[in-house]
């Protein structure tokens, strides 16, 4: 896996819509991880990646009519299988973290590049997440060379209280072992 015009190779692309530039294209220095599953706690399926193009609709499931106005999305997405997919390139702004805080630095999206998993907090990740989630972030610390194992961090870490992800069911000592 390299990195080419800060987009991943042989990852899948779906360019979304919801990114911006950053303030400064040189400062991606955090890796956040999150999780997401739509419907909650389904997984497999297209929805996650029409709420990251803005083309949910709300009638296909109670809990989309509270999020298909959301317009967000991560940089990456890996699924249950260990397949990435690919919505912002790396030097621009995806919308993941919303308010958030890092080491007294807010505005985490400014500076970080967000890593969605496909799960729950309360499932265990995949095997094949872990291992495509190393190699991503292995080919990430090459590429970016502010970037650190010692940061690397949770959701819940920088939006304290008000999210939860990726949640007590990530291991992060087996993402660890897997990295360089």
């Amino acid at each position: 896996m390299n990195i080419n015009r800060h987009w991943l190779t042989d990852i899948t692309r779906s360019t979304t819509p919801n990114f911006d530039e950053r303030p400064d294209p040189e400062d991606i220095s955090l890796l956040v991880i999150h999780c997401i599953s739509l419907p909650p706690g389904k997984f497999e399926n297209k929805y996650i990646d029409q709420l990251f193009n803005n083309q949910l609709n709300a009638d296909e499931h109670p809990y989309f009519k509270e999020i298909h106005q959301l317009k967000v999305s991560a940089h990456l997405l890996i699924n249950r299988k260990g397949i990435g997919v690919q919505y912002v390139p790396f030097d621009k702004r995806a919308w993941h973290a919303g308010k958030s805080s890092y080491e007294g630095r807010e505005r985490c999206n400014d500076f970080s590049i967000g890593i969605e998993l496909e799960g729950t907090e309360l499932i265990n990740y995949t095997d094949q997440q872990y291992l495509q989630l190393a190699a991503v972030i292995n080919t990430l610390l090459e590429a970016y060379p502010k970037l650190s194992k010692q940061r690397i961090t949770a959701h819940s870490d920088i939006a304290p209280g008000r999210k939860t992800d990726p949640g007590a069911t990530f291991d992060w000592q087996k993402l660890l072992e897997l990295l360089k």
